[in-house]
Formats: C-alpha cells, structure tokens, sequence
C-alpha cells in the first residue's frame, strides 16, 4: 500500500483557528497527500480543470498550499430563465429574483459580495445543480458535491425567502463555488474518512459590505449552515469575515463529531493557506488524518439515535419517497419492517438511525411525509468498522469495493452493486460473475501488496 493510499478510511480532524472557506479546505486536502489528478480529473468532467491552480506557500512560518481559481473566460450557460431553469448555467432574467450572496468569499475573509455593476453573469442554483448532475462524476462524488452545495443553497433561501431553485449566484462566485466544492468533494470522496471531528470553527466579528448593505460578521448563511449542523463556533478574536458560507457547509457535510481530536496515531498533516496574512497567527486551515485508536476504531459502542413509527393507513406507494426524505434529513440508515397491529391489521413500521445532531430533521421528515401522527426515539449503540473504498481493475473494467478494517486489519470486502451491476450490463454476463473476479481482483491486489 501507498503513502497516500494508507490515508484513506481514517479519522480526519478539522482545526479551524482561522476560519474555513472552500480553497482552504481544497487546499489543505491536496498538501495532506490526496492526488492532485483526483480533483482535476473530477473538474474535467465540468470543463473546469484547467481553471484550477495550486501552488506552495509559507504562512506564518508553515508551508501550505494555496488554491486559486481562474475565473475568465465565464461559464458557458443555456438559454435564457425565467420559472423553470434548463439544464446548464442560466443568467438571472431580471431584478425581480433574489440575488443571494451564497458565493464562494474571497480567502482574505474580507470579500465584498459584488453588484451588477461588474458586468458578472448570474446562475441560478437550479441550473447548478443540473450542471453537476449531467458531468458523469461518479454517484458518490455527487451525493457529496450537492450535500454541500445543498446546505449553502438551503440557507440563503431561508434566509432570504426564496425557493432553492432560485438562489443565484454571482459569475465569479459561481465559478469559484463549483470549483472548490467539487474538488473537495472529489478529494473527501477519495479520502473516503472513517469519521471527522471540529472543536469550533472561528467566524469572526463584525461586519462585511455586500449587494445587500451592511451584514453581520459571522456570515448569515455560515452561521445558519453551522446552526442546522449542530456545530461549535466561536468568535476567533479577529474582526474579519472568518468563515465562509462554502467553508461552513463542508464542515456540516463532512464532520460528524463537533469534539477536541480524538486520540490518534497521526498518519499526515496538511495545511491550506488563505490569502490574507494575520498578525498573530498563520491564516490556514489545518487537516490531521490518522488512526483512531479510541472507541470507533476499536469497535467499541458509538452512541446514536434510532427513530421509530408504525403506519397502518398509508399506501406503499409514499415508502419508498418517505424513506428518501429520511436519508436527505441525515438518516445513516432507514428501513420498512412488514408488522402486524392491534385488532390484527397488517401495517409498517418505518425506522431510522442517525446522529443527534440529524434528529430534529429525520423526525420531521416521517412526521411530514408519512400519515403517522408520532414518532419515537432512543439512544442505541452499535460498533463501527473504519471503512474505505477502492477500486480494482477486472476484465469486466474497473470496480469499486467497500473494504472494512478492525484495529488496522481488513476484516471485510464487499463490492459495489451498482458498479458491478453496470459492468454486468455493459457486458452481457450474469452479475454474479461480476461480483466474482471483484472478489478475485481484490483478494490478488492484496496479495501482490502484501
């Protein structure tokens, strides 16, 4: 095994003194040692890898690296929107929809949110979101990718009184917004981490100037994205924009414990440098990933929340959609259970685990899209092994498996039923031989490892 590949399926911990934005996060991935043609290669699909640049600098003492986006020439877009937004990049038809400020903020933290007077395009979410979903990225860099463009595009919406759909975001912060969400997604997807974990996130205080007037410092959207995740904030003792909307909705993506860094063995270190240069402290952010070596590593309980409701009066067409609204809430797992109820009517019983900060909103998705009246809840355990993905080349072509450790020591492969399902489909041959030489693949991988 690699350098780099012995990374992939640990613990990543976030230390964010200097806030988070989207490039220092991209950043810190890359000086971490997650392979720069992951992220272009996951960008090419969009038109966008030749627009991204990383290089090494030294802030306050610490090398990194810095990330920059070339944003000339502007993004193709489709044809002119007005209700419903086509495929494609599509400029905002007029002043009548909101001009949201959910993009991408300039790494000095300071970033004025610029105006139509710019002469910048202007791209709806919707059109966005469609854009990613047409640039054949693999399934799992899109679910990320949208994860976080989703909880940006969320807040501005409820903070603004827009639908989704309508968020738009400017030329530049379009641009930017893309490229460092994609390729953090891209790069987290490949790092593929166990668990991740934040003390805080510094925001900063004060105020910034944007199309809107005067905000508040932190940012409204990066505080509301951190409300919804249950995150740890704090000032950070600099009166500056800290953090950024994109900065906040990775962290609410990918970290699942707001803790101090658990006990690791660390494997490497990376920093990712903002452009400003503070006076008492280097502007970076720093990712450790390393071997837990506490309970989740050990396959000792993790504690979370299962959530529970018994159905006898709704149609099995709503189950599938329900349970759909429950994995978009946070649910880690959901399932239907065929039960029987009083007076001996047949019925459903629709469960789901997940995290504490997720409970609020997987409860209110049963409660909103099923017919019960009421749900319960309780704190469960269950032991985890760190997982990982990987790919091995078969005569069938590449597929990817899902490979499962205990104390460092793999215990568990399996692959992937929608890549062997469309190799087996692309090949005319049972799924089952598929699933065989992934298998085979894997097993002589190891041993040539080994």
């Amino acid at each position: 095994m690699s350098g780099a590949e012995r990374l992939r399926g640990q613990h990543l911990h976030f230390d964010c003194a200097s806030g988070a934005a989207g490039d220092m996060t991209l950043g810190a991935l890359l000086h971490l040692g997650v392979p720069l043609a992951v992220v272009t290669a996951a960008l090419d699909h969009l038109g966008l890898g030749e627009r991204l640049s990383a290089r090494p600098v030294v802030k306050g003492g610490l090398a990194a690296i810095d990330v920059t986006v070339r944003t000339e020439p502007p993004l193709p877009h489709a044809t002119h929107v007005h209700a419903a937004p086509a495929p494609g990049l599509a400029p905002a038809p007029d002043e009548h929809h909101h001009h949201g400020h959910g993009h991408h903020h300039d790494d000095d933290h300071a970033h004025d949110h610029a105006p139509d007077a710019h002469g910048h395009d202007h791209h709806h979410y919707a059109a966005i979101r469609a854009r990613i979903l047409a640039a054949g990225l693999a399934d799992s860099v899109v679910r990320r990718a949208l994860d976080i463009f989703d909880r940006v595009a969320r807040a501005e919406a409820s903070l603004h009184g827009v639908s989704i759909d309508d968020v738009i975001f400017h030329e530049v912060g379009a641009i930017d917004s893309i490229v460092d969400i994609v390729g953090t997604a891209a790069a987290l997807d490949w790092l593929a981490p166990a668990s991740a974990s934040a003390v805080a996130v510094a925001m900063g205080h004060g105020t910034v100037r944007c199309a809107h007037g005067i905000l508040p410092v932190p940012s409204p959207a990066a505080l509301e994205i951190l409300r919804a995740a249950g995150a740890v904030t704090t000032a950070g003792g600099l009166a500056r924009e800290l953090c950024t909307p994109t900065g906040a909705a990775i962290l609410a993506a990918t970290v699942t414990e707001w803790r101090p860094m658990p006990d690791l063995v660390p494997l490497a270190i990376g920093f990712g440098a903002g452009d400003a240069d503070f006076t008492d402290r280097p502007n970076v952010l720093r990712l450790t990933v390393g071997r837990r070596v506490d309970a989740m590593s050990s396959g000792a309980p993790v504690s979370i929340y299962r959530i529970e409701a018994n159905i006898d009066d709704m149609s099995p067409e709503l189950c599938d959609h329900a349970a759909t609204a429950a994995f978009a809430a946070g649910a880690l797992d959901v399932w239907w259970t065929p039960i029987m109820m009083k007076k001996g009517r047949p019925a459903l019983q629709l469960a789901a685990l997940c995290p504490a900060s997720a409970l609020d909103a997987v409860a209110r998705a049963m409660l909103i899209e099923t017919t019960t009246i009421g749900v319960r809840f309780d704190a469960v355990e269950r032991r985890l092994l760190v997982r990982r993905e990987v790919t091995v080349e078969t005569i069938y072509g590449r597929i990817a498996l899902k490979v499962a450790s205990l104390d460092g020591v793999e215990v568990n492969a399996a692959p992937e039923y929608e890549s062997c399902r469309a190799a087996a489909a692309a090949h005319d041959v049972p799924l089952k031989r598929v699933f065989a030489a992934a298998i085979a693949a894997y097993e002589d991988s190891r041993r040539q490892a080994g």
